[in-house]
């Protein structure tokens, strides 16, 4: 008999956004970094991503979070980030959906009221800090990814919409901000369909006309997301509220607004003027879900004014689960895959 091929997960959400996190049955993969372990997994065993979010074990909304043992020696736990479209290096409703389930799984011991610990990302150490109340995770407070506007209002046409005006910040990966009713959107749930075939319009359009290069990291490959903006309304002093949503992929608009999202939004806010040091933004979904954005702090970067920032939200845990992973199933695609699979080797006749 074959050994049955196993993947231990717990399926979590953040604002709507699903990201399953994988706590086991993947073999230690090589790297002296969370980040060359990234690598590795893009590069040489993309197969498990593809597993995770296509059918018949998944859907391309999902995101897919790994476990694995982080190198600096201040964190708790490594993780890896895997998306419809690839690796990004750092993701707001990512980071709340692991922390919560590494305080689940007892990796990090839970403590009742605020406590405070370290993951390693992709992009480096993410400060963390928890409120559970009464033995229940309440809230994942995150540390955002510096973030900045490279482009301000900017215009190009667009086939089949005409000319659209477009921002482009930083905030984990390069998004494209554009404002919703100057597109006849309301950021309603019945628009859905039709917000992700706009932006694909878009994206497609500006990727087409040009790059994009961080100050630091350089060439990042091409813009893959858009942000959808709403009017801003200011709820109290520093409290400011606006309906958003955020596309990713073809036919992909998130659930919830996204912590890079809401931090690129932060970036602008403050490039216009309208928030400083201690104001706070909460961005809400089509689903009426929000994470809420704080602006820390700001510094110069070369030609850029960098703001610091951090991503509040509530992770939920839908599912403790064990897949099995059958390369005879013809739905299956086990390619790039058997080689860190636990067992894999022994399994593959």
């Amino acid at each position: 008999m074959k050994e049955e091929l196993v993947i231990q997960l717990m399926d979590t959400h953040a604002g709507g956004d699903v990201s399953r996190i994988v706590t086991g049955g993947i073999d230690p993969l090589p790297g002296a970094t969370v980040r060359e372990q990234m690598h590795y997994l893009r590069d040489d065993a993309d197969g498990l991503r593809k597993l995770l979010l296509d059918e018949p074990y998944g859907i391309p909304e999902m995101s897919v979070d790994l476990l694995v043992p982080p190198s600096h020696p201040e964190a708790a736990v490594g993780y890896i980030i895997m998306e419809v479209m690839g690796y990004p290096i750092y993701s707001g409703s990512n980071t709340i959906c692991t922390a919560t389930a590494v305080l689940e799984l007892g990796l990090v011991p839970k403590q009742e009221g605020r406590q405070r610990f370290v993951l390693e990302s992709p992009a480096g150490l993410v400060h963390i800090e928890a409120l559970v109340e009464n033995g229940v995770v309440e809230a994942i407070t995150c540390k955002g990814l510096p973030s900045y506007i490279d482009t301000y209002r900017a215009s190009i046409h667009v086939p089949t919409i005409g000319e659209v005006t477009y921002s482009v910040a930083y905030s984990g990966g390069f998004y494209a901000l554009v404002d919703a009713a100057e597109l006849g959107f309301h950021l309603t749930r019945d628009e859905e369909r039709d917000l992700a075939a706009c932006a694909y319009k878009i994206v497609e359009a500006i990727q087409a006309e040009r790059g994009f290069s961080h100050y630091t990291l350089g060439d990042v490959g091409p813009l893959p997301f858009l942000h959808f903006m709403g009017p801003v309304e200011q709820v109290a002093d520093g409290f400011y509220r606006s309906r958003s949503t955020t596309y990713v992929h073809p036919g992909v608009i998130c659930r919830s607004t996204t912590g890079t999202g809401t931090s690129a939004r932060l970036a602008l806010m403050h490039h216009e003027g309208t928030i400083t040091s201690g104001d706070r933004l909460e961005t809400v979904s089509l689903r009426e879900t929000g994470f809420i954005g704080e602006m820390t702090g700001t510094r110069r970067e070369g030609r850029h004014r960098v703001v610091e920032n951090n991503i509040t939200g509530k992770s939920h845990v839908l599912a403790r689960s064990e897949i099995v992973v059958n390369c005879e199933d013809p739905l299956v695609e086990c390619a790039g895959l058997h080689h860190i699979l636990t067992s894999g080797h022994a399994s593959q006749g």
